[in-house]
Order: structure tokens, then C-alpha cells, then sequence
């Protein structure tokens, strides 16, 4: 990451943790941060944006349990490989999109009916 791609509204009502996670997942899922690119540490990124280490910590674990990134001890933080071919989502992966989508969605001010209308149009593009 070489630009300063995760922004944090601290005044937003969505917890700093949920805006991190989301903005990496979308980064992540659109494919400006692919296979084996090297995230920021815990501690560098919380630094950048003026937050604890546990803020960021927390991002990166919830991220790393849907499998998006992967972590190892020394290494770093790392995007994972995307599933090869045809899968199923697990029940976790949807959540924690759903979590992410509705996150975002909330800090641009968003309320319930607007967030399920733009899933309902999400979900039958082909309507008039």
C-alpha cells in the first residue's frame, strides 16, 4: 500500500474498526490491493491514523477471518489468494460483507431503508 488508502471519520457513529475493515475489504475485493500485496503493521497504520494498536488490530483479525488477508508472525499482514474456482460463501464471508457494506453505508448517512433498497437493486439489475 503506498498511498494512504484507509481513512477514519472519528466522528462517524460506525466504530473506526468496522470503517478500516471495510475500506481494506473493498480494496481487496475490487482488486486494487491483490494476491501478496503487504498491508501497513498494526502498528504503522494505527500510528498513521492517530488510533490504538487494538483498533487496528481488531481490523486485520476480522479481516484475516474472511479470509482476505493472512498474517504471520514476522511477515507481516499480507492479501490472501482469492478462492480457486466455483465455491459456496461461508456463512462468515457473507456476514462479515454484510457488516462492511451496511458499515459504510451508515457513515455516508445512510438509514435502514435505503441500505435494503440499494441491496434490492444490487440484487435484480436487470429491472426497470
Amino acid at each position: 500500500m503506498s498511498e494512504p488508502a484507509v481513512r477514519v471519520d472519528t466522528t462517524s457513529q460506525v466504530p473506526p474498526y468496522a470503517q478500516i475493515r471495510a475500506q481494506l475489504g473493498a480494496l481487496i475485493l475490487t482488486g486494487r490491493l491483490v494476491e501478496g500485496d503487504r498491508l501497513p503493521t498494526v502498528r504503522q497504520l494505527a500510528t498513521d491514523l492517530g488510533l490504538a494498536p487494538g483498533t487496528v488490530a481488531r481490523a486485520y483479525r476480522e479481516l484475516e477471518a474472511a479470509e482476505l488477508i493472512r498474517t504471520r508472525r514476522g511477515a507481516g499482514s499480507r492479501v490472501a489468494a482469492p478462492p480457486h474456482g466455483p465455491t459456496r460463501p461461508h456463512a462468515s464471508q457473507l456476514a462479515t460483507l454484510a457488516r462492511d457494506f451496511t458499515s459504510a453505508a451508515r457513515a455516508l448517512g445512510a438509514d435502514t431503508e435505503t441500505i435494503l433498497a440499494a441491496v434490492r437493486a444490487a440484487l435484480t439489475p436487470d429491472r426497470p
